[in-house]
């Protein structure tokens, strides 16, 4: 590009970032006088940018669209007859009122045990998991699982395998209650409707917290 002489004889003494800026100023059209009355150079008073340069030195930040996801907490409540902590899974829709729904996770006898070693029968562990389809499960086929199955897939490394949602059907009944460390949701009615919303959504994400 051949600059005007009066850049030119900028070129000659200015800084790299000065000529940076008069070429893109030649290459925007602005004309010597312009750009004398909008730039001081080598001044230490504040330079005057004019407004056809600011997209170009400052470039606008865009800030993503949030998705919805699942988030799952420990609470305070318990399963009184087999002393299951009770687990709040929580919906969350960009724009929609949170939706809650209690679950277990893990046998009531090993809340405390290593997350990640498998066959702990411990809750999952605490991280980042993506969700695969919903899938209907055949009515009796898998007894202790109920009518749907959601596998998830953590995106972190861990000795935990098979993890999914799913009912607990056995939950406050007997040996079986709570599970071996999927998300188990207490009520099947909460899982159906929770599988429908997670089809309508596209729900992607599950973030264990606690």
């Amino acid at each position: 590009m051949v600059l005007p002489a009066p850049l030119q004889l900028l070129a000659s003494t200015a800084t790299p970032s000065v000529l940076l800026l008069s070429t893109v100023c030649a290459g925007l059209g602005f004309s010597a006088p312009s750009q004398a009355n909008e730039f001081v150079l080598n001044s230490p008073q504040p330079v005057e940018v004019s407004s056809r340069l600011l997209p170009i030195l400052e470039p606008p930040i865009t800030v993503p669209d949030p998705h919805p996801q699942l988030v799952l907490n420990r609470t305070k409540r318990q399963i009184r007859s087999t002393g299951d902590p009770i687990w709040d899974l929580r919906l969350e829709i960009p724009g929609e009122p949170a939706r809650h729904f209690d679950a277990v996770s893990g046998r009531a006898h090993r809340q405390n045990a290593d997350r990640d070693q498998m066959g702990s029968k411990a809750p999952l562990p605490t991280g980042i998991y993506t969700l695969g389809p919903v899938e209907p499960l055949a009515k009796g086929a898998y007894p202790e699982l109920g009518p749907v199955w959601i596998g998830i897939k953590p995106t972190f490394i861990t000795g935990r395998r098979v993890l999914g949602i799913h009912q607990d059907p056995s939950v406050g009944l007997n040996g079986n209650s709570g599970t071996l460390g999927c998300i188990g949701l207490i009520h099947e009615h909460d899982l159906l409707a929770l599988s429908q919303l997670i089809k309508a959504n596209d729900v992607r994400l599950l973030v264990v917290e606690d």
